[in-house]
């Protein structure tokens, strides 16, 4: 679950982590009564939204007015960015920043370990950074039966901050941000950027988190901090009919049974030029109204233009998959092609059931997928 920008911040007031002073909004009257109560002469009006790239977007806007304020938040609330629409925005003050950092623990899978991620380019696109000049970019790794004692957290301070008078809080600081990283089964807590005020102070004026899903059952209150996307509503709908469903940004539906076909349904696509516009896993006991289900859940998606299924059939029978395509396509409106592969268990039986039906039944993997690339390709 990824959390916004306030929900972040919340977190990290919470745990010790200084942030500036800001307020919640969703209409303009609230942003100009934000302005007031904030009592600050330049104010910052930043959308909130699940994305990164808010600035380039101009979702993060300067004002020095209360009649600017109001026209920034009227401006930012009619903002979509990157499809996302603008429904929140915070009001907060303008801090003079003396320097920026970036902070930030990440579960690596690949060491197995939190990694505590660190640079002096705070407020850039890290991944930039990292890309183009990595030696800015420092990692630790964090074991976990010893966490960030206090020598450990005075030994990564000093290593990006080089002001003396700065280490000692900000040592504390990195044993909070770590804290609030395993309390809240975190698997991303950001501060970008974390700056230092002409005042020599530290402050978190802009956070991310994603709280692990898995972790879900030891976190009730977390329920309710969620924005589920419409992508993320299709995907917890699709959990609770039984079968793994994950968006991505292509054009070809795939229906498969098993993760194992599933990933390599997308790959053959991918090798032969074709752009999956999801990953669903129908599971391995599937009957006819699950395969319905998931045909139902999967053309909703506008961006299909075409529709391959995949199904390997052990413990799954081909003939209840043809079943539920049937049935699914009895009540479905459908003009896009379907490609049909089916083998294994009652195979005959399946294939016998879709003749003469809306589908093209494909017995080879490799021509399956060719098949669909070149229709959807054909149909532009």
């Amino acid at each position: 679950m990824k959390l916004l920008e306030y929900q972040t911040k919340s977190f990290l007031k919470k745990q010790g982590i200084p942030t500036e002073s800001y307020t919640l909004c969703r209409t303009p009257d609230e942003a100009e009564k934000a302005y007031t109560t904030l009592g600050k002469k330049q104010v910052m009006v930043k959308a909130q939204v699940l994305t990164g790239g808010r600035g380039k977007a101009g979702g993060i806007q300067k004002a020095s007015s209360i009649e600017e304020t109001r026209m920034q938040a009227e401006k930012l609330l009619r903002l979509s960015i990157r499809g996302l629409p603008v429904q929140e925005l915070i009001v907060s003050e303008a801090v003079a920043i003396d320097a920026e950092f970036y902070v930030s623990f990440v579960i690596d899978r690949k060491q197995k370990s939190v990694l505590l991620v660190m640079s002096r380019e705070g407020g850039m696109d890290i991944e930039q950074v990292a890309r183009e000049t990595p030696d800015r970019v420092l990692k630790f790794a964090i074991d976990p039966l010893l966490g960030i004692p206090d020598y450990l957290a005075r030994y990564f301070i000093t290593q990006c901050v080089e002001e003396p008078s700065l280490w000692a809080s900000g040592a504390v600081l990195l044993q909070n941000l770590y804290r609030l990283f395993v309390k809240e089964d975190a698997s991303l807590v950001e501060i970008n950027p974390l700056v230092v005020t002409r005042q020599k102070q530290w402050l978190a004026i802009d956070g991310k988190m994603v709280l692990d899903d898995n972790a879900r059952f030891r976190h009730i209150e977390h329920e309710a901090l969620a924005h589920w996307t419409e992508q993320e509503k299709k995907e917890q709908e699709a959990k609770k009919k039984g079968f793994s469903y994950l968006s991505l940004d292509g054009n070809i539906g795939c229906v498969v049974n098993g993760a194992g076909l599933a990933m390599a349904t997308l790959d053959r696509l991918t090798d032969f030029g074709g752009r999956p516009a999801n990953f669903l896993d129908i599971g391995g006991s599937s009957h006819s109204k699950k395969v319905k289900e998931a045909m139902e859940l999967l053309l909703r998606d506008t961006a299909i233009k075409g529709v391959f299924i995949n199904i390997f059939g052990g413990i799954t029978r081909c003939d209840d998959v043809a079943m539920g395509l049937l049935e699914a396509f009895k009540e479905l409106n459908n003009e896009i092609p379907i490609v049909v592969r089916l083998t294994g268990t009652n195979e005959k039986e399946g294939k016998e059931l879709l003749c003469g039906g809306p589908f093209l039944v494909v017995d080879e993997m490799d021509e399956a997928v060719k098949k669909i690339v070149n229709l959807v390709n054909k149909a532009g």
